[in-house]
This record gives C-alpha cells, structure tokens and sequence, in this order.
C-alpha cells in the first residue's frame, strides 16, 4: 500500500513502463549479467552433472502460472494401501551451479528473482533458469527428487530424497487443474493433488498453522496498460502449496536430526499483539472461541465481508518477523515457523531463490549418508543476512510498482468519490487504510475512520512521480 512505499521525488512518467524503469534505478537492480557469468551458464547448460537414479519413466507434470518458464517443481501422485506416495522432483541447480564459481558469486548479490511488471530480474541467467535447469515438459533434466510416504490422513511416514534423471510430460496451470477437478474430470495425479491437499489443509488446521484466505493485489495487462484487481488463490494453489510445505517440513526435519542447515522462523505473536488481535475480533464480531487457535479462527473467513476483511488485514501482524537461521552444530532455538506451526525449510524454488539450492545440497549429503559438501558448509552462514536482503528488495519493488499503477489510474480523478471499506486505524496518527472495490486500490486516508464498515471517501491526491495516493472521509 502507498504508506510503505519508496517516495523518491522525480518526473512524471509519461508511459507506466518509465515508472517501472526508475523502480529498477531507485533499487540498484541489475539489467544484465556480466560477461563472464552468462559465458559460464552457456556451457554448464551443455554440460550438466547427471547422476542419480533414472525416474523419467515417472509421469511427472508441473503446475505453475501461465507462462511460466523457469519451473522449480514437478510432481507425481500415487495412491499406496492405506496412504499415498508423493514424488516432488525440483530442479537440480547444483548438478550445473558450483559454490564459488562466477555463476553462484553473482547468485550471491542477487539472492532472489525480482518480479516486475515488464519482466523479472532472474536469480541466474535465463539459459539456466528457463533453459537448461528448468523442468520443462519433454526435456531430460537432473533433479533433486523428494519421496515422501504418507497414511491415510495424510500423516508423513517417510522421506527421503537423492539426485534422479526425470522428464515431465505435461505443463498444466492452476485454473486448468481446478477446472480438471470441479468438473469431475481429474484422474491420476490430478485428483490425487486434491484429495492430499485437502487432508495437509485439515492436517495445517489441527496443529494451529495459518493461511490467510486474504485476496492478492495484483497487475494485470490491458488495453496497452495495467489495471489492478484483487484475485483469491484458487484451491489448487493452496492444494499445490501444500505439497512444497511438505517437502519443506521434510527437509527441516532431516537437517535438524543431522545438526547442520538452514532454516525458515517465523517467530510465535507477541502476547501483546495477539491481545490487540482479539481485541479487534471482538470490536468486528469476528468469533473467537476461547482456546482457539488464531489459525482455526482465520479459516473460512470472507475476505468481501467489511468486517472480516478488516480483521484479516489487522491480523497479518502475527505474521511478521520471518527470517532464516543458518545451523551448523546444536538445533537452534528458534526453529519453528509459526505460520507453519512445524520446523520448515526452503528447498522447492531453487531457480528463483538462492537458499534453496545449498538447502538441498544439505538433505542430499544428509539422505544419502555422506558428510556435507565443505564449500556448501562453509556458505551457510552468511546466507540469512543474503537472503534478508534480497526479500527486502524483492518486495520494496512489488510494492513500488503496485503503487505507481494506482497513482496512474487515478491521476486524472482527483476530487472524485468512491466507495471503500476501512482495514486499517491507524491510532498513533489518525487516519488508516481503506480499500476500494473499484479499482483494486488499497491507500492511506485520513479522517475518522470506522474499522470494518463501508465509507465513502475523496481523492486528494495521485502522485505518479511519488507513487502517492491519498483519501479523505468524504
């Protein structure tokens, strides 16, 4: 939202594309890689390390956003008597990335992909990450291949992973595979994703984890621009996130029996934010049964609704503090994450974020019984900070762009009325946050606020040159 956005005086962009320019300048993003670093990818993209069992007789798939090239994970679901068998192939970039060699140095300064409205900034050169390291359909390709066994409840039973040879057939999108299941018509690994996902979301429920059924902000083209609007995640990307969150509780697991790895915490709520969170379901007549857990009460909540809107935005608050923590030796004292409610790791994105890659280098020494690579051991301290840093970029730049959308939208429309609803008082300042159906703009406004309900409020301000957009109670 406009409140925690980069405000750099500048010119007005005359097109939204020299917006999104200067977000790139203001952030130091890079536009290319050096010569040397795209020399390197060329070749290892030739000349992989393959090793490894050979899986590709596996009907793995993938299932990303449209369009999508640079695909981390794919997946194949078989049903076991009294449980089912879980195959999580992810991208191999160890088998062509060395710790230390030009590639990884640069990975290093970039720790994570930035997204942007007119294209991303890769984690590596897109030879690798849409080329040769990707999961492509068709394509041989080396991966780090997770199999997890689980019962009838979707308990796990069992993991392990090791490096295979696999080759998905089909690359599917969540709307097709939504579509595949609603309509009756999911077999196979399809109709299984729904039926695991389903029991991991109940499982999630019963040990007190937390998704926020909160709708996404998001860009979207047209008419030669962008407009915005709000998009709930389909069931199949929660079905399918629940799949990377098992892998990753996996490897969480593995690495803290062997001492030595790298972590995702998050932190359990303060007392006292977790007070002024009740406080607040009990102003909004949000039901909060006594003894339950904040993630049971987040459940089935309606994001349309003023008032649970309101609540939802209020409690992301006990969602914040997550970082990485880095181990070699005793566990650390922090190693759950909250919002999870179990030990997890990142490992199933290792195309677009640096930690994952060492992450798995970790639980593949492990699994496989042999010591920890020195070079990957020697890398893993310094990786929160890395990481630390990339995630602040990374989402300073989401948030930039989504704030010049809005201010250019509404540039020309200064003094109008819109409808809104209030999910943020802000109590030390005044004002808040309100949230218009249409466009999907979410910006300060001052004025006495009424958390949760329905006003009608005036803009003062659309700055395009400071991506500031600013209300009134009308």
């Amino acid at each position: 939202m406009s409140s925690t956005s980069i405000h750099v005086p500048g010119e007005v962009p005359v097109r939204l594309e020299d917006g999104f320019d200067r977000v790139r300048r203001e952030l130091n993003l890079p536009a290319d890689f050096p010569q040397a670093v795209l020399a390197e990818a060329e070749w290892v993209a030739e000349v992989p390390r393959l090793s490894g069992m050979d899986l590709t007789d596996l009907p793995f798939i993938t299932v990303d956003p449209p369009g999508s090239m640079d695909l981390d994970q794919a997946l194949h679901l078989e049903r076991l008597p009294g449980g089912y068998r879980v195959w999580y192939a992810i991208a191999d970039v160890g088998a062509f990335v060395r710790p230390g060699g030009v590639i990884d140095t640069e990975a290093r300064t970039r720790g994570a992909t930035v997204y942007l409205p007119t294209g991303n900034v890769p984690l590596h050169p897109r030879v690798l990450s849409e080329g040769g390291a990707s999961l492509l359909p068709g394509a041989t390709r080396p991966a780090a291949v997770w199999r997890m066994d689980l019962d009838a409840d979707g308990r796990t039973v069992g993991a392990d992973v090791q490096r295979a040879l696999v080759r998905s057939r089909e690359r599917l999108d969540y709307a097709y595979v939504q579509a595949a299941v609603d309509t009756g018509t999911a077999d196979g690994t399809l109709a299984l994703l729904a039926e695991i996902g389903r029991l991991r979301l109940a499982l999630e429920r019963d040990r007190g984890g937390v998704t926020l059924p909160t709708p996404d902000q998001e860009m979207v083209p047209a008419d030669g621009g962008y407009r915005l609007e709000y998009r709930l995640p389909l069931p199949a990307e929660a079905w399918n996130a629940q799949l990377s969150l098992l892998t990753g509780m996996a490897a969480a697991a593995m690495m803290l029996d062997a001492e030595i790895g790298v972590l995702r915490v998050l932190p359990a709520p303060r007392p006292a934010d977790l007070a002024k969170v009740r406080r607040v379901a009990e102003a909004l007549e949000v039901p909060w049964p006594e003894g339950a857990a904040y993630g049971s009460v987040v459940h089935g909540l309606d994001a349309k609704v003023p008032q649970q809107a309101a609540f939802l935005h209020e409690a992301r608050v006990l969602l914040r503090g997550a970082g990485y923590v880095a181990f070699d030796g005793a566990p650390p004292k922090l190693a759950d994450h909250a919002a999870v409610a179990a030990p997890y790791a990142h490992v199933t994105a290792p195309l677009r974020r640096l930690v994952d890659r060492y992450a798995t280098e970790v639980c593949l020494a492990v699994a496989a019984g042999e010591p920890v690579p020195s070079d990957v051991r020697a890398a893993l301290a310094a990786l929160p900070e890395a990481m630390s840093v990339s995630g602040r970029r990374a989402s300073a730049a989401e948030r930039a762009c989504v704030d010049l959308v809005e201010a250019f939208l509404l540039r020309d429309r200064v003094g109008q009325a819109f409808d809104a609803m209030v999910i943020d008082v802000d109590a030390k300042r005044g004002g808040g946050l309100v949230q218009l159906a249409d466009p999907a703009v979410i910006a300060r406004c001052d004025g006495e606020l009424p958390l949760g309900e329905r006003v009608s409020v005036r803009l003062v301000q659309a700055d395009p040159a400071t991506r500031e957009v600013r209300f009134t109670l009308a």
